[in-house]
């Protein structure tokens, strides 16, 4: 039964790899390691094409492939078993891919030991605490962690037959397609169905949470108040790029207890349907108690659930910021957090790099009124002195200049000039 089971996934791999793909940036920098022996472990939410990045991955090498979200393989008690299976059927082969490994139980200690044989190993996973609990404690620095997200806009843009050269970056026909692009993929977001199929966004998008808090949260950690979870996610979702407190969120779901709610958030986080952003502070005891601030992963979820679109497209921004700033290599709450200043001024974002402040950024839809630009460059000025930063930058959405005020310079660029940039 097992071999037969390898063999149908071997059918399917056949199909997969002849097939197209958008190349994912994240690869470039993990290209040199594919034939290291370290375990290259890719994770992200469903349906991000964490498959197809391992596919492009190992484009050029012999592999075998399983999948495990097939409930039949999963049956399998001893997997000694699947390991002479899998040779039965590719014959010889240094190289092995293991999709959604995560579902498998004990999958930790299974990978380990194949990794002590000399095999090199592909791992992909739809729970962040992949990276976390079971990596860290059996495969400490023994692995690669590579995070999928949704298609960036470069990568929008790409599967969308639109290859944007420098030189042509300030003609006004190219400004306008990439900004008619940018309402889109705001708009249906980044999943590469949606994107690559044409999909309908609003029942393609609805029917993934639903599976990701089905599959990932409440059957993987046997939550006992399923429709807990969903109020709680379905709050999230119409409440991002917004501040939140425990204490409060519990009392509007009416949760029983402050530990559940925390426990709840954390499954949703783990499943890569939100992300928890902290304020900053320079003493930790502050960032833990004061409020926090929900994202999710990808703007076609914000554009979903807003019923007047333009009253909020500067929370869709916000919200798309930082999954973008989260692409480029920075960790929430390590590297990223938002900040409030003595005055209570908040600013959106703040970078760090080692002990140091890099960048402070605002993100503000319009900063043509001279209220909502005296607030924007105030609570930047204010800030930058707090935390010693002279790096200022407001992202809008068709602004670009510099200006010095009141002694400070602070940049304003527009939102697809700097998701083109790196």
């Amino acid at each position: 039964m097992i071999k037969n089971i390898v063999y149908q996934h071997k059918l399917e791999k056949e199909s997969l790899v002849s097939k197209k793909y958008i190349f994912r940036e994240k690869l470039n920098s993990v290209k040199k390691f594919v034939e290291s022996d370290l375990i290259k472990v890719i994770t992200g939410p469903r349906r991000t094409g964490k498959s197809v990045a391992a596919f492009l991955l190992l484009k050029e090498k012999n592999f075998a492939y399983l999948n495990f979200d097939d409930e039949n393989l999963l049956k399998v008690k001893n997997y000694d078993e699947i390991v002479k299976a899998i040779f039965e059927v590719y014959s010889e082969n240094k190289y092995l891919f293991f999709d959604e490994i995560q579902n498998l139980k004990n999958w930790e200690i299974f990978v380990n030991k194949l990794q002590r044989r000399g095999y090199n190993l592909v791992l992909t996973g739809s729970n962040a605490k992949l990276l976390s609990k079971e990596l860290g404690t059996v495969l400490t620095g023994r692995y690669i962690p590579i995070e999928i997200f949704p298609f960036s806009f470069k990568e929008f843009l790409s599967a969308k037959g639109l290859e944007i050269k420098k030189e042509e970056i300030n003609v006004p026909e190219i400004q306008g397609r990439i900004l008619n692009n940018l309402n889109e993929y705001i708009r249906i977001g980044g999943f590469p169905e949606v994107v690559v199929k044409d999909l309908e966004a609003k029942i393609y998008l609805e029917t993934l949470s639903n599976s990701i808090l089905f599959k990932d949260v409440v059957k993987r950690y046997n939550v006992r108040f399923s429709q807990k979870i969903y109020d709680l996610n379905n709050y999230l979702n119409n409440n991002f790029s917004s501040e939140f407190s425990f204490s409060k969120l519990k009392n509007i779901l009416e949760f029983n207890s402050t530990v559940t709610l925390q426990n709840y958030l954390g499954y949703l986080e783990e499943a890569f349907l939100v992300f928890v952003l902290n304020r900053f502070s320079f003493k930790m005891k502050e960032q833990i108690k004061t409020p926090k601030k929900i994202y999710l992963i990808d703007s076609g979820f914000c554009s979903q659930v807003l019923q007047r679109l333009s009253q909020d497209f500067g929370k869709i921004m916000e919200n798309l910021v930082f999954v973008e700033i989260l692409r480029r290599g920075y960790k929430q709450d390590r590297d990223v957090f938002f900040y409030k200043t003595k005055n209570n001024k908040e600013i959106d974002f703040l970078l760090k790099k080692g002990i140091g402040i890099e960048q402070l950024i605002q993100v503000c839809y319009r900063i043509d009124e001279i209220k909502t630009k005296e607030r924007e460059c105030g609570a930047l000025i204010e800030a930058g002195k707090d935390l010693n930063c002279s790096n200022l930058l407001i992202i809008t959405w068709d602004k670009e200049i510099e200006e010095i005020i009141y002694g400070k310079k602070i940049k304003f660029i527009p939102l697809w000039k700097w998701l083109l940039t790196l």
